[in-house]
């Protein structure tokens, strides 16, 4: 005869396991309802994407990061005037930059079948600070930065233009929003392992499989995306396209050129992504040339 004590336990274990497949079912369908429920076609490359946040909300957010960011760097005494010839020039660069967008949005979302995105939400600034970090960024809505540290780095308008249209683009692709998504299906995930009962070993592999097979791969994808549209931008705005590639040489040699392998990092490998630039010449040239006019590019406008 079966031990009772041993039936009722089995039978509590089958209950358990019962419960939490359910648990994960039920978040499985809301997941898959909440991520292709937000889905759209992004206008820029014609794949699809899921928002986290409206183009008004995600303004609002970059602006409160903005606001930060600036505050800091006055209390720091790193924001540099708007008289500074290094605010100036990259000023110019920005817009410049900024004033070509419009037209290569259009461009781009023709190419893909897609109506011309609208870019009404974007409040446009951009600040220099005064830092050794190689770096810039543009927030949500349109909020600019460049460190100093970049300067030497890029050394003439051109690759500084391409750093600043790759930026640029993160905020038009709208990929703050796309994060947002992403991280709320993640969080979703790790709340109903949660709730399921599943034991720590099982919770940390799926948190590992879920950072290398989902997170760092859509971070990757993002940067491709960036440079594919940047690079349209800096030659729509007359700038050397070609600029890019001794730019992201020099950008793979910073740190003594040590960084981890591409699998486990946000951003693709630099022999990767330059050749990646590489195949995109073609298509750059033909945007400079339909808004600079056919010909020689420019020479290097050295910094």
């Amino acid at each position: 005869m079966q031990n009772p004590a041993y039936g009722n336990s089995g039978m509590r274990r089958r209950r358990g396991g019962g419960i939490r497949w359910w648990i994960l079912l039920a978040f499985a369908g809301y997941a898959a309802f909440s991520w292709f429920g937000s889905r759209q076609t992004d206008p820029y490359t014609g794949e699809d994407a899921h928002y986290g946040a409206t183009p008004a909300e995600e303004s609002e957010l970059g602006v409160q990061a903005y606001q930060q960011v600036l505050g800091e760097a006055r209390q720091q005494g790193a924001l540099l005037p708007a008289s500074d010839p290094t605010s100036q020039e990259v000023a110019t660069i920005a817009q410049r930059l900024v004033a070509v967008a419009p037209q290569v949005a259009a461009d781009l979302a023709k190419a893909h079948g897609q109506q011309p995105p609208d870019l009404s939400s974007y409040q446009w600034q951009v600040s220099v600070l005064n830092s050794d970090q190689a770096n810039a960024f543009c927030l949500p809505g349109g909020k600019i930065a460049v460190y100093t540290g970049l300067i030497p780095i890029a050394q003439t308008r051109d690759a500084l233009a391409v750093v600043m249209g790759h930026e640029i683009a993160h905020a038009l692709l709208r990929h703050g929003s796309q994060r947002m998504a992403q991280q709320k299906l993640v969080q979703m995930g790790q709340i109903a392992a949660g709730m399921s009962g599943m034991d720590q070993q099982t919770m940390a592999a799926l948190g590992a499989g879920v950072q290398y097979g989902v997170v760092l791969p859509y971070g990757r994808g993002h940067e491709t995306q960036a440079d594919e549209v940047g690079l349209m931008l800096a030659a729509a705005a007359c700038y050397d396209p070609r600029q890019a590639i001794p730019l992201w040489e020099r950008m793979s040699q910073l740190d003594g050129g040590q960084r981890p392998p591409e699998f486990a990092s946000t951003h693709p490998d630099p022999a990767n992504r330059i050749g990646h630039l590489q195949q995109l010449m073609p298509q750059a040239q033909q945007f400079h040339d339909r808004y600079c006019g056919a010909g020689a590019l420019p020479a290097d406008q050295a910094l």
